[in-house]
């Protein structure tokens, strides 16, 4: 049998050293997991305030609501040689919409402009933007008129966007209101 030949004091020492690592070691768990536990109540939002994401679905009938029986009431400006001319009204009657494929939908728009006065199926692509339907027109023709393209974002009764055709472009917004039935 073999006996320590350590002194009395390092004896002492060791279970005290040991216990004081335990103790610091339990420490820093316990303060990481509060540390946790306070960002992640900073981070999640308060009991009933976070409302839940909308699917596919109920996003696009959202937008298929804002553009059946739709007015678009707005500004535009025409953009030349990097400046921004004059804001002038503007509307356009949407009758309506309907999807086509997986991003290629159909608007059926009332064109008033000069003397030309026409309903339109209009092909476009939508594409979201998170919860934010952004219509995607790409050099269609409009009767009597030149290739447009357009990127127009629709959110909450509102529009905003940035078109061109020909040798000319600019930017146009407004509100969204809805024919009553």
């Amino acid at each position: 049998m073999k006996w320590s030949t350590k002194s009395s004091n390092q004896m002492k020492t060791t279970p005290t050293l040991l216990l004081v690592s335990i103790v610091t070691a339990i420490n820093v768990a316990s303060a990481a997991t509060v540390l946790a536990q306070e960002t992640k109540a900073k981070e999640a939002p308060a009991a009933g305030t976070e409302k839940p994401k909308a699917g596919a679905e109920e996003l696009e009938a959202k937008f298929k609501a804002a553009l059946t029986k739709a007015t678009f009431s707005g500004r535009w400006c025409s953009i030349k040689d990097g400046e921004l001319g004059p804001d002038k009204e503007d509307k356009y009657t949407i009758l309506g919409v309907t999807k086509l494929t997986a991003n290629t939908w159909l608007i059926n728009a009332r064109i008033q402009y000069g003397k030309v006065d026409v309903v339109a199926p209009i092909p476009v692509q939508v594409k979201w933007a998170g919860d934010t339907p952004v219509i995607i027109v790409d050099n269609v023709g409009i009767p009597g008129g030149n290739k447009y393209s357009a990127r127009v974002l629709i959110y909450d009764k509102t529009y905003s966007g940035t078109w061109t055709g020909g040798d000319h472009g600019g930017l146009l917004h407004g509100v969204i209101t809805n024919e009553k039935e």
